[in-house]
């Protein structure tokens, strides 16, 4: 049996880039307990290429790909040291990371489908003489299924168990929702856009990272014909299982659309807000029609406006955040991946094929040792 104690560090920075998220977590009777989290900042121009990549807007070649899968995992490498110093918890104490990488490409779909998180996990094992999985998406594209979303189980193992059906709702750059019914059902899916394209228009406009309290979207009006438009894109009424990226929804996608240059920028960012809010609100409409509540997670909880029009189309359902159970939103992704490198150690599997469409349960990750480990 494993120690309860045993230490688990997870590291994630999802489609919005905005920072890599770590958790240091242990598991007693299989349950995650947070000790510790932080939120380790990207350098300013690996975050602008990361983005520019992912969006198609820039090309790489070879040798520049090598160079920045290593530059991304030794910044995933600071962002655990820096957990483990600030917490006083000695390496020696952790028994593996679990590192998500940057997703730069997630294409599941097509006659070679594949998945692509950059972050050289041998980088991150190495400097911080800890194990690390990494690489966890692939195994479930290679089984048939989309690879992703990968926390409906974390979802279903903290919020779980209810009476009524209950959808957790995740805002990170997309949105996507986990689906808890009732008897024991769990199933999820990426909606569409929720802070990416938000951040990106407000990049541009403002010169800043993100939309600070969604006074930017709120000094605007949503257009109508925009937002119409923009809801007609066919990954909207794809079924699930489904996932997407800024591969799909990024500004060149939002740029072809006409009627953009006669709007003012703010008019923009209220119609992209309304986007985000009106496709989550029908795709929960649409799969989880008799949920009581939505627990909400991720970075988007801390925009209010997007959080108020949310709450007003999701009704009745009730809108919360995940912080009224004690899970604390912004670091739930990076306990999952703590949790999935529990699971890679163990032998167990991380994914649902009720949620990926994969062929059945699958171990994720490979697994990369640290020197002593490795020569001991």
């Amino acid at each position: 049996m494993e120690d309860a104690a045993a230490l688990y560090l997870g590291l994630i920075s999802g489609t919005s880039a905005d920072g890599i998220d770590a958790a240091l977590v242990s598991f007693e009777h299989g349950l995650p307990h947070l000790h510790a989290a932080l939120t380790h900042p990207w350098p300013d121009a690996l975050r602008t290429r990361m983005l520019a990549i992912a969006q198609g807007e820039e090309m790489l070649d070879l040798d520049a790909f090598g160079r920045l899968d290593v530059a991304i995992g030794r910044c995933f490498a600071d962002a655990a040291q820096a957990l483990l110093a600030r917490n006083g918890t000695p390496a020696a104490a952790v028994r593996a990371i679990g590192s998500h990488g940057q997703t730069l490409r997630h294409r599941p779909a097509g006659e070679y489908p594949f998945t692509l998180q950059l972050g050289d996990p041998t980088v991150i094992a190495e400097r911080c003489g800890i194990d690390v999985a990494a690489d966890f998406r692939r195994a479930d594209v290679a089984a048939g299924g989309q690879g992703a979303p990968l926390l409906p189980a974390v979802h279903a193992m903290l919020l779980g168990g209810q009476p009524r059906d209950r959808v957790v709702l995740n805002l990170g750059g997309i949105a996507n929702i986990t689906v808890l019914g009732a008897g024991g059902s769990v199933f999820g899916f990426d909606t569409g856009p929720a802070n990416g394209l938000l951040d990106a228009w407000c990049q541009r406009h403002r010169g800043e990272p993100y939309d600070r309290d969604g006074a930017f979207a709120a000094s605007g009006r949503c257009d109508p014909a925009l937002l119409e438009s923009l809801l007609a894109d066919g990954y909207f009424a794809l079924p699930p299982p489904k996932s997407t990226g800024r591969e799909h929804f990024h500004l060149a996608w939002l740029e072809r659309q006409p009627r953009l240059a006669a709007l003012a920028p703010a008019d923009v960012q209220a119609t992209l807000l309304e986007l985000s809010a009106r496709s989550i609100a029908e795709a929960t409409a649409r799969h989880a029609a008799g949920a009581a509540d939505v627990l909400a997670c991720g970075g988007g909880v801390h925009n209010p406006v997007l959080m108020r029009r949310l709450g007003e189309l999701l009704q009745p359902r009730a809108l919360d955040s995940t912080a009224r159970f004690g899970i604390d939103p912004d670091y739930l992704e990076a306990i999952a991946f703590a949790w999935l490198a529990r699971q890679r150690i163990l032998g167990l599997p991380g994914n649902l094929p009720a949620v990926t469409g994969a062929r059945g349960p699958r171990v994720l990750g490979a697994l990369h040792l640290a020197p002593a480990a490795a020569t001991g």
